[in-house]
């Protein structure tokens, strides 16, 4: 079997040269004996190479340092700046001529535009040049055990990744990604590889490490699971009218929508041709001198869903409309 291979060859590779944080190996102590003893229970794993499988594995503190570590928000002009770039918007055109067929599907199959497959693979590792430095399995184990706060997340992030390098004949101790265990081009958590990742070139086998396609067709199907509306607008730019139309923006929250015919009553508007019943989230983008006010319609709160951030999203938004600039321009007679 496979990844019963897989696993005796991981038990003979030191993950990280970081002692362990007792004097236990990591099979001994009570929580992974327990955990060890859940997936041979509930999922059929064989306890001994679990068991070998964790011992050779290491606290990584680095792991922890990240995960605590505190940063200061950057201004949205800073924040920007980081995706919403040339750089970003050239090797955007390279990959979207590239995968040009198989963006066109995955739209047409999943209503998801290409530049926003485009743009949230751009941002999330710069077209797939930038996927991790940190072995996955080392990674959620480590948090899975080591890291209170948020240990029950990690130890199911970790159950599903012991499941999908079975489903999928993955080695447990080669993949590589973020120190919090996103992986491959697209960056999904073990979870939402099961979940949401697709075969999307027929091959028999979800790759969304080396296979470009499989990413594309991933991204989408996680939006549109997610509730991705096909043809429908993501965000727009907000109109002021007057000192009443700010509270709205003040304490607003993902979960805070309002209707626009709401919003105009309040002195906030939006260009375009909208039905009055639409709603929209009021979102705040604070720059060094002062703020940018914009609505964020359903297809934004979905991408939110990706990574919960209104910078985030907003970001994969603006890169998205100028690759499709840029696109149209260079298709221009």
């Amino acid at each position: 079997m496979m990844f019963r291979r897989s696993l005796y060859a991981i038990a003979l590779v030191v993950l990280c040269n970081v002692p362990p944080a007792s004097s236990q190996t990591r099979s001994q102590t009570q929580a992974v004996r327990s955990f060890v003893a859940e997936m041979a229970d509930k999922h059929g794993f064989d306890r001994v190479e679990l068991q070998e499988v964790f011992g050779d594995t290491r606290f990584h503190p680095r792991i922890v340092a990240l995960m605590n570590k505190q940063t200061k928000r950057k201004p949205w002009e800073d924040y920007r700046s980081l995706f919403v770039n040339n750089e970003k918007i050239t090797a955007g055109r390279r990959f979207w001529q590239s995968n040009r067929a198989d963006l066109a599907l995955a739209r047409e199959r999943y209503g998801v535009p290409e530049e926003i497959i485009v743009a949230v693979i751009g941002i999330e590792t710069h077209y797939g040049r930038h996927t991790g430095q940190f072995k996955v399995l080392e990674a959620l184990t480590t948090l899975a055990f080591d890291y209170p706060k948020r240990a029950s997340l990690f130890r199911r992030e970790l159950e599903h990744y012991l499941l999908l390098a079975r489903e999928e004949s993955m080695s447990l101790g080669t993949p590589l990604g973020s120190y919090a265990g996103a992986m491959g081009i697209a960056q999904f958590m073990p979870g939402s590889y099961r979940r949401y990742g697709v075969d999307f070139d027929g091959d028999g086998k979800r790759d969304l490490f080396d296979n470009t396609t499989d990413a594309i067709g991933s991204v989408a199907n996680y939006l549109t699971a997610h509730g991705w509306q096909r043809n429908e607008p993501v965000a727009a730019a907000a109109v002021l009218e007057g000192a009443h139309a700010e509270p709205p923006f003040e304490a607003s929250t993902l979960s805070t929508r309002y209707s626009l015919e709401e919003l105009k009553r309040r002195g906030v508007t939006a260009p375009g041709a909208f039905p009055s019943t639409k709603r929209a989230i009021p979102l705040t983008l604070e720059n060094r001198n002062g703020a940018e006010y914009w609505l964020g319609f359903d297809n934004f709160y979905v991408i939110t869903r990706y990574n919960h951030s209104t910078y985030y999203a907003m970001a994969v938004y603006q890169l998205s409309q100028e690759l499709r600039k840029d696109r149209e321009q260079a298709e221009a007679p």
